[in-house]
């Protein structure tokens, strides 16, 4: 074997061992020498290029539009956006059927004076003498501008204030427990549907279904705890007699202000297509849940006392 290049003296025998193997690797690349066998396979590997040298191979699109032709993909998130919009739409008009946020908001648009005159109103009613609803432009206004309007602000805030003063009555009278408190509020909770589906039906029979909203019935029944939390806490103060003597007077007071409330928003039906009957039954329904809302009061109240 011939080495073109000697090793130096310094490096030993490890410099002639590499120009040998550099003179043997040239010797492949020519090819075979005369006289050796024949290759099965020829030595392609010169004819290669550089790694990338060639064009880059095209990216594979995993998404939706390799699935379908462009047209087809575009037509196709377009119905889908169409499709939710329209789903979206729906679920909004079917909560409205139930209740609507501008409603919500309307019944708690209160400020402090507006709070401190309705509950005036609902303790003393009996010297009051416009009951009518204002409007605006054929629009309720909000009960911060109308006396009238029902409202959900007390109502919610006193049924709060109701469950919290049933854990002092009965932590006053050793009988306070969590489950005690949590059978209170149940119970409250249990009634307010019961009196809510009770109203529902009524409003049925009566011919007037649209009358009344969710909403204004919430608040018209949720009055009543007012008197309850004033004849509770004279009970608690004033003993037995205290506690019948507040409870009357915010029975009597609840049920004028019911019916002369109710008697506005339930008018007679007029005109020749009003069902037969309509007039007298939304007469009666303001009495008939006048005279309800003590009995449901004296109920949740008794027995916190006993």
């Amino acid at each position: 074997m011939e080495c073109s290049l000697p090793a130096p003296p310094a490096a030993g025998g490890g410099g002639a061992a590499i120009s040998c193997m550099l003179d043997s690797s040239k010797q492949r690349l020519r090819g075979p020498p005369v006289g050796s066998p024949p290759q099965l396979f020829d030595d392609t590997s010169a004819d290669l290029g550089p790694p990338h040298a060639g064009p880059a191979a095209p990216a594979i699109d995993m998404g939706f539009g390799a699935l379908l032709p462009g047209p087809v993909a575009d037509a196709a998130a377009a119905y889908g956006a169409s499709l939710a919009s329209h789903g979206q739409d729906v679920m909004h008009t079917e909560l409205q059927r139930f209740v609507a946020g501008s409603r919500l908001r309307h019944l708690f648009a209160v400020d402090t004076a507006y709070v401190a005159r309705k509950l005036g109103l609902l303790l003393f009613p009996f010297a009051h003498q416009h009951w009518e609803l204002q409007t605006s432009h054929d629009l309720p206004l909000p009960p911060r501008q109308d006396l009238n309007a029902p409202d959900l602000y007390i109502p919610t805030m006193a049924f709060i204030t109701y469950v919290l003063l049933a854990g002092m009555a009965l932590g006053l009278q050793d009988r306070f427990s969590p489950e005690a408190l949590g059978l209170w509020a149940r119970r409250a909770l249990g009634w307010a549907l019961a009196e809510l589906l009770a109203l529902l039906l009524g409003l049925y029979v009566a011919a007037a279904p649209g009358a009344l909203g969710l909403c204004d019935l919430l608040a018209y029944s949720g009055y009543k705890y007012v008197g309850m939390l004033l004849a509770v806490l004279g009970g608690l103060v004033l003993g037995p007699d205290g506690f019948h003597v507040l409870f009357a007077w915010t029975s009597c007071a609840l049920a004028y202000f019911l019916a002369r409330s109710l008697r506005t928003k339930l008018s007679p039906a007029e005109g020749l297509g009003a069902p037969r009957g309509a007039g007298r039954g939304r007469s009666y329904l303001p009495l008939a849940v006048a005279a309800l809302q003590p009995f449901v009061a004296y109920w949740l109240t008794a027995p916190l006392l006993s």
